[in-house]
């Protein structure tokens, strides 16, 4: 038996337990850049939540169309009947994907997106007469949820090592890292478009016919925001053409104006036949995940299958009433205040925080793109990620939220930033960077 208020209860995710309970760190409010800890400490977000909060915190306009729907339609399910806000959510996000990526499936979080998307790549296959093509190939390094097929076609060993076998049939392309090469660059690396063709090497020991998708991050997050060289996407989209391969980009963290644009497709200038999102798509105020697919595909799978159910998936709370009126607000308020644009225009005074850590003690690389920054610290030779962590725990305490992945720090600050806070955000990071052994 446990108390209500107690920390034992609750069995928290990504989260070394032990650790944390014996030294808790909590929010209980936020506003705009700032969260407010137990302590009454104001801590400036310079990772947007968790890549989330791209609008900034506690916008009303959200609030207020949460509470509208909640009091009006608390719940109504899609399996066979529907609710008229589903479909205006699906339209208005439509709206702002690359064109012809106009058919919307509603999930309810990043991993269920991927899992989602990786499921109609293969029964598109299957519709049209390729239903040989059941290889799904990720690439080394890549996040792509915790579903059983994200962490398959993942590349994170510390998420795929503890679960058994997984998804059979899946291969990996090579990282696009490059120290040697690229360190330091802004924005796109100039070197690694060749890696694209490590996709012909798979192909040529698999066989095309045996493949039904690859799916990649255009800039790749959680694995310390590794930017794709200059031409790599574009050369992995030619060769799935050349193939009949289709290609997933996994915008959970690239969309909704983080590499400002509305999507990683539409700023990098390479269509995908899928899209797979969350976070933004709602300002993290209702969980919910979509999947944006390419209209061909859809017609595919559901004008050829027999009289019924087309395509045998989907969620309790695909479409929720709360989760669409927080998006359809959400899409408003980027639209209104301009924020993909605000992003873009931020872009060159972030990159230049980012790289403004070069030389500070440890630091052995800096990269940006859009309003994301990755820091690589040196590690320590006795205890990898240990400086990190010990970094992003003095941030805390001294009202700086940070991420920390491995030994890289990711940053990801809400769109409304200022170029004030973006000063205030890199000054107060390499004091506390060089303050650590």
């Amino acid at each position: 038996m446990t108390e209500p208020n107690d920390l034992s209860a609750f069995w928290m995710p990504f989260t070394n337990n032990r650790g944390f309970k014996q030294s808790p760190r909590m929010f209980v409010s936020a506003s705009d850049m700032h969260y407010v800890s137990t302590t009454g400490q104001k801590v400036l977000d310079a990772t947007g939540g968790l890549w989330c909060v791209n609008a900034g915190h506690g916008r009303a306009k959200i609030v207020e169309a949460i509470q509208l729907a909640a009091a009006k339609l608390d719940f109504a399910p899609t399996f066979q009947l529907a609710h008229p806000i589903a479909f205006e959510a699906a339209s208005r996000l439509s709206l702002i994907m690359p064109k012809g990526l106009d058919r919307i499936f509603f999930t309810n979080s990043g991993s269920e997106s991927v899992d989602t998307a990786l499921k109609i790549a293969l029964a598109y296959q299957k519709a049209r007469g390729q239903g040989g093509r059941t290889r799904l190939i990720g690439r080394e390094r890549g996040y792509h949820g915790v579903g059983f097929g994200g962490i398959s076609v993942g590349g994170i060993v510390g998420n795929r090592r503890q679960f058994g076998t997984l998804l059979t049939g899946v291969d990996h392309m090579r990282h696009t890292h490059d120290l040697a090469r690229n360190a330091f660059s802004q924005g796109q690396p100039e070197h690694g478009a060749e890696l694209a063709d490590d996709l012909e090497r798979i192909v040529a020991l698999h066989g095309a016919e045996t493949i039904a998708a690859v799916i990649v991050e255009p800039v790749a997050g959680s694995t310390g925001v590794l930017v794709p060289p200059v031409g790599y996407l574009e050369r992995l989209r030619a060769i799935c053409d050349q193939h009949g391969i289709l290609l997933i980009f996994d915008e959970v963290i690239t969309a909704f104006g983080r590499v400002g644009a509305a999507t990683g497709a539409e700023r990098f200038g390479v269509t995908p036949d899928l899209i797979t999102m969350a976070k933004g798509l709602t300002n993290a105020a209702v969980p919910m995940g979509a999947v944006a697919v390419r209209r061909e595909v859809h017609d595919m799978i559901v004008n050829t299958a027999p009289e019924g159910i087309e395509l045998f998936h989907g969620y309790t709370y695909s479409g929720h009433p709360l989760a669409c009126a927080a998006a359809i607000a959400t899409l408003d308020l980027y639209q209104e205040e301009g924020l993909f644009d605000r992003a873009r225009s931020l872009e060159e005074a972030w990159a230049a925080g980012v790289h403004s850590m070069k030389g500070v003690r440890h630091v052995i690389d800096c990269r940006n793109f859009g309003l994301i920054g990755g820091i690589e610290l040196e590690p320590r030779p006795d205890a990898p990620t240990k400086r990190a962590m010990e970094i992003f725990h003095r941030a805390f305490d001294e009202g700086l939220l940070i991420r920390v992945t491995g030994d890289i720090i990711a940053l990801s600050p809400p769109l409304i930033i200022s170029p004030d806070q973006i000063g205030e955000i890199f000054e107060r990071l390499a004091r506390i960077i060089a303050a650590v052994d």
